[in-house]
């Protein structure tokens, strides 16, 4: 079995990702920037602007990741483009909250001014929109074709991870789901 969780930041889309493939028993694939820079040696603002620059390094990192969720056999992939890189998944997975909440959520985990924060996140989805259309024609904020669209506004991550654990059960008739 295959879940594709996507989610922009803020959506709690990694968090969300582990504790369902935890839930399930099954591995959870989230290979980023963040993994390359560690496998490579160096920081991610390093890696960060090397990739504004050249786009082999977003391309590597989406081909990766969804190779090592098909070698994976069942998986959960967790990234922003996982429910249109993994096409063959069983189940996909969108996380959606508007701006205002998601940057409400980043500044938490990362502080800072939240004027600043809205604004930053705000220009991240944009330069995010135009990069997966330069280098896939992917819209991401074209996401009607999912299996699951779940509304994170006013839910925690675990009651979110419920939400996608009880559809997969229903789906594929699971009887039993580890509890986190």
């Amino acid at each position: 079995m295959k879940i594709a969780i996507t989610g922009k930041s803020g959506c709690g889309n990694s968090t969300t990702s582990r504790r369902v493939a935890n839930m399930l028993g099954i591995p959870m694939i989230n290979y980023t920037f963040r993994t390359l820079a560690e496998e490579r040696g160096m920081s991610f603002d390093e890696l960060r602007r090397l990739a504004e620059e050249d786009s082999s390094w977003d391309l590597y990192v989406d081909k990766r990741q969804v190779q090592m969720a098909r070698e994976a056999g069942s998986c959960v992939l967790g990234s922003r483009l996982a429910i249109w890189m993994l096409p063959e998944a069983d189940l996909r997975v969108y996380l959606w909250a508007p701006v205002e909440v998601r940057a409400a959520r980043v500044q938490k985990r990362e502080g800072g001014d939240y004027a600043e924060v809205l604004r930053l996140t705000n220009e991240r989805d944009q330069l995010d929109r135009e990069r997966y259309m330069k280098l896939y024609s992917i819209d991401n904020d074209d996401y009607g074709f999912t299996d699951l669209i779940v509304d994170t506004t006013s839910r925690t991550q675990q009651e979110v991870a419920e939400i996608i654990v009880g559809e997969i059960r229903a789906r594929f008739g699971l009887e039993e789901v580890r509890a986190e």
